[in-house]
């Protein structure tokens, strides 16, 4: 599920990349998963109290959905073959001595990547290259569906620092609407303090909404040592102990919750989120703060929360985070959509940049 928001399947020549849609590709429950999710609501017993195995019909629907989703998958893939991209630079972790020059063989590796897609015929994924190729890039693989991970600010010199984690169908076909995500936050922070940095973390493939790893941890199992390998060497280009938060959306609160235990972060915050696999809070082992928010008009609130075991899998994740059984800290996001939390003027960006900057007592609960 995702975004907004260190990634799988090229669908921009199914759908032209000018004209995404209205949930800026976001999953957005389709004929199937509104059958899921009538069945969810006549499964689901008291709050609190989620069930682990739903109904027998349930798994009939869980099985056909999965049917279809591994179809389209396979068509998809078969009808856009891989972009070709130049392998990444080998780079040491960076430093606040090496910050410059890491930036730098990122772009000239993003230009060639650019380069190489034109030639391709594939001018879209050209144009992404081309413009993360003037960016502050910590990595950057143009390969497949693509990686890249974003500095907004100065790591270096920051009291506190944001790391988002996107969603499903993030890539950097997609790219432009995570950094406009990225981007609000650090505007919206930066105002109230300019030692503010914010990193977008496409550091993962993150699974297309039309695919079976959409509903399943298998891509956030990948991607959790990844997250915790850079959130652990982003601390060493801090010259002092910044306060680091990790915001997750969507698909995004599974990575960040397979990620959680010892991650060093002072507060995590999951946005729009299907679940995380845990029944609670307790139950990611986390040390930072938990925060969770949904907007009024975010579909998500729809999607059964439970687990269901089938043969092959084991779907969905279980309590919902914004619940009372789940304990986390929720805060308002007012009538935020699923990808409206990074919304200028809102409530809910708002509430993200208190948290960002530390400043809790600040926060409007929701």
């Amino acid at each position: 599920m995702g975004h907004n928001p260190p990634l799988p399947l090229r669908t921009d020549k199914l759908q032209p990349p000018t004209a995404p849609s209205p949930h800026e590709g976001h999953p957005h429950p389709t004929a199937q998963a509104a059958r899921v999710v009538r069945v969810g609501t006549r499964t689901r017993p008291k709050a609190g109290c989620p069930p682990t195995h739903p109904h027998p019909k349930s798994h009939r629907i869980w099985r056909q959905a999965l049917l279809t989703a591994t179809t389209v998958a396979a068509l998809i893939a078969a009808a856009h073959p891989q972009i070709p991209a130049p392998t990444p630079p080998t780079l040491p972790a960076p430093t606040a001595a090496t910050l410059r020059s890491t930036y730098q063989a990122n772009r000239e590796n993003a230009t060639h990547a650019a380069d190489m897609a034109a030639a391709h015929g594939d001018l879209h994924r050209a144009a992404a290259d081309r413009t993360l190729a003037v960016r502050n890039l910590l990595t950057f693989d143009g390969r497949g569906s693509g990686q890249a991970v974003e500095v907004l600010g100065d790591p270096t010199r920051a009291d506190h620092i944001a790391v988002l984690v996107p969603g499903s169908d993030t890539t950097l076909d997609t790219y432009a609407r995570f950094h406009r995500t990225a981007a609000a936050l650090y505007q919206e922070a930066h105002r109230t303090n300019p030692r503010t940095a914010v990193v977008a973390w496409l550091g993962y493939k993150a699974p297309a909404t039309i695919s079976t790893t959409v509903t399943t941890t298998t891509r956030a199992d990948e991607a959790a040592p990844r997250l915790h390998a850079f959130i652990r060497e982003l601390r060493t280009l801090t010259p002092h102990r910044a306060h680091i938060s990790l915001l997750c959306h969507s698909y995004g609160s599974v990575v960040c919750a397979r990620s959680a235990p010892a991650l060093p972060v002072d507060d995590m915050v999951l946005l729009g989120s299907p679940g995380t696999a845990a029944d609670t809070v307790a139950g990611l082992h986390t040390r930072a703060r938990l925060w969770a928010a949904r907007g009024s008009r975010d579909w998500v609130a729809h999607v059964p929360h439970v687990r269901a075991g089938l043969l092959l899998a084991t779907l969905g994740f279980g309590t919902d985070p914004v619940s009372r059984a789940f304990g986390a800290r929720v805060f308002g996001a007012a009538d935020a959509d699923h990808s409206g939390y990074f919304t200028p003027g809102s409530v809910s960006l708002a509430n993200l940049a208190r948290i960002t900057l530390g400043e809790t007592s600040e926060v409007t609960r929701g």
